[in-house]
């Protein structure tokens, strides 16, 4: 009977361990805490497109077809929409000028769910001109500096004076010209000069 006994409790013991979490079985209650996740939603921020004159829209109102249609930007930085008349689009977002429609048509129709998509992007351009091997504009998809548009634009001609190119750059109504030395940048020299191109630059290669 003793020997019985004994054995009984050993498995009782054995199996009372088993069944416990491994922080009981070494004498701690509460698990080790966690170190909180370092990545945020800024680090999947996506840059935001902003509408500009020249950009093809596409207008949907889900409710009514007939206020539905393309619209091209004007000079004026407006567009037309049947019933709406002439509304602001340059400068604002897709959903800023989408909320816009909503409050405009909210007078038409009664559920104004409205929809604003870039079908063409025409504003975003800039010109690459003179002694290169294809001139013309450039649509800028991206951050583009004067180096990559050069490269873009086919690349110098053999006679291009490649010391004193200009960058031309309008701002609050004035012209500025941006001096760019083509020989110091491909050798690593003054590379401030390789500056980042704005919509509506021009890159004059004498």
């Amino acid at each position: 009977m003793k020997t019985l006994v004994v054995r009984t409790a050993v498995v009782g013991a054995l199996l009372s361990a088993w069944w416990l979490p491994a922080d009981a079985q070494q004498g701690r209650s509460d698990p080790a805490p966690r170190a909180p996740s370092t990545v945020g939603a800024d680090s999947l921020a996506i840059p935001t497109f902003v509408i500009g004159v020249g950009d093809v829209l596409t207008v949907t109102f889900w409710r009514d077809q007939r206020l539905s249609g393309d619209v091209l930007v004007r000079p004026d930085g407006r567009i037309s929409l049947p019933l709406l008349n002439d509304l602001p689009a340059a400068g604002r977002t897709p959903e800023e000028l989408a909320a816009t429609l909503a409050v405009a048509a909210a007078k038409f129709i009664t559920e104004s769910d409205v929809t604003v998509t870039v079908k063409e992007v025409h504003s975003r351009r800039v010109f690459v001109v003179g002694e290169v091997a294809t001139p013309g504009a450039i649509t800028l998809s991206g951050d583009m500096n004067v180096l990559q548009a050069i490269a873009v634009a086919g690349g110098l001609h053999e006679y291009a004076d490649r010391k004193n190119i200009v960058v031309l750059r309008t701002e609050h109504g004035q012209e500025k010209r941006l001096k760019f030395n083509y020989e110091d940048v491909v050798k690593g020299k003054n590379l401030k000069q390789n500056i980042l191109l704005q919509p509506g630059d021009t890159v004059v290669v004498p």
